[in-house]
C-alpha cells in the first residue's frame, strides 16, 4: 500500500487520486466514483470531493490502495 502525506488537515478525494497517480484527470475520478470503484476506509463513496483526513485508506478497485497520512 502506498502512503501519501499531507500538509494540511486533510486533502479531498479527487486531489488525492490524481496526486498519487490514480487517474490523469478529474472526470476519470467521476466515472471510477459513479461507477462504485472507489472505497474509503472501507464504505463506498459517493462524493468526488470527499474530504479524506490522515489515518484513512482510500481504495480503488483494480487500480491501488493508499493511505493518507499528515507530515510532520
Amino acid at each position: 500500500m502506498e502512503t501519501v502525506h499531507i500538509k494540511d488537515e486533510y486533502i479531498k478525494l479527487n486531489q488525492l487520486m490524481k496526486l498519487c497517480g490514480f487517474v490523469g484527470r478529474g472526470s476519470d475520478v467521476k466515472i471510477l466514483v459513479d461507477n462504485g470503484l472507489v472505497t474509503l476506509n472501507g464504505k463506498l463513496v459517493t462524493e468526488l470531493r470527499k474530504k479524506v483526513y490522515s489515518g484513512d485508506v482510500v481504495k480503488v478497485q483494480d487500480i491501488g490502495e493508499v493511505k493518507v497520512e499528515e507530515s510532520i
